[in-house]
């Protein structure tokens, strides 16, 4: 009698794909995410799937895994090289919350300079004449200067949209030849001190872990956006409370955090002109749906041996 091979899950997935996956699998939802859990729950998976962060050392108590899929796209939840070193292959989904991603930088962008949220609580409090902007409030975002750190799957496709928009658009990328016609290629501090709005959009690592500082905030215009849908590590967030609490930040938004979950007590939450949301830049239901069809079929056919192409370690099949 065949046995369905155990598959954990670190969260829930979309409920359309989670049926797919049980009909092939016997599947465990993790009741928490953290480390003790996870090691307990990975000793007996085959194949894991990924939406939190996980231990350094979980592939050391993972005899049986032969199969790591991360549900979304940025794999500093998974300590690859390990993964690597044990021989199991780990697979993401380039591309599968790229539209929800830029949907909300524009989304942010436009709250930030239009403050709609902000009109209508004083139109409902306050009345007609106090709810209208005055003549110098409401910032149009053609003809000002996008700045976009990361220019690929999402930067890319966010510089189309704010070309569309009549944005000029500068990029930060290791690639400069890769660019788009309408995307000029800039060094770091050209970018900060022209861009009116700056989207950090490109991978955590040693060269982008703090890339924002105090410095760099000091060279950009007084009245400019900070839009950060990166890690949180990317950037100081002390740094730029204090420039928003000076003036020297027109305004930011910040989805992702230096310490997640926030609890409410952290010194951003009584900062002016921030949006704080809970690293859902890459949630809606579209994406949802789209990422759990890519992990189930990525999944299963690492399970049955299959190298898919989306595998970011294809030297395990060597």
């Amino acid at each position: 009698m065949n046995t369905k091979p155990p598959v954990l899950l670190t969260n829930p997935i979309h409920p359309q794909w989670l049926p797919v996956l049980q009909q092939h699998c016997e599947v465990t939802i993790a009741p928490d995410i953290s480390p003790s859990t996870l090691i307990r729950l990975v000793a007996n998976a085959e194949g894991l799937m990924v939406r939190a962060q996980l231990p350094p050392d979980l592939f050391e108590h993972a005899p049986r895994l032969r199969a790591v899929v991360r549900h979304g796209v940025g794999l500093d939840m998974i300590p690859v090289t390990s993964a690597s070193m044990h021989r199991i292959p780990v697979a993401n989904l380039p591309g599968s919350n790229t539209t929800a991603v830029v949907e909300y930088c524009l989304a942010a962008m436009l709250h930030l300079r239009r403050g709609l949220a902000d009109i209508d609580a004083r139109l409902r409090d306050r009345g007609w004449a106090a709810a209208r902007p005055k003549a110098d409030q409401g910032t149009e975002l053609a003809q000002s200067v996008c700045g976009i750190v990361g220019v690929g799957a999402i930067g890319s496709r966010l510089a189309a949209a704010a070309n569309g928009l009549g944005m000029r658009v500068l990029g930060l990328t290791r690639r400069p030849d890769s660019l788009p016609q309408y995307v000029t290629p800039a060094d770091k501090r050209t970018l900060f001190e022209q861009a009116d709005v700056v989207v950090l959009c490109c991978p955590l690592n040693q060269e982008t872990r703090g890339l924002v500082d105090a410095s760099i905030l000091a060279t950009m215009k007084p009245d400019a956006l900070l839009i950060n849908v990166s890690r949180g590590a990317v950037i100081d967030t002390k740094a730029v409370v204090t420039a928003l609490r000076s003036g020297n930040l027109g305004g930011a938004a910040l989805d992702v955090h230096d310490r997640q979950p926030l609890v409410g007590d952290e010194f951003v939450f009584d900062c002016p002109n921030l949006l704080l949301t809970p690293h859902v830049a890459g949630i809606t239901a579209t994406s949802m749906r789209a990422m759990s069809e890519g992990a189930v079929t990525t999944m299963l056919a690492l399970l049955r041996g299959e190298q898919p192409a989306n595998v970011v370690n294809p030297e395990v099949f060597l």
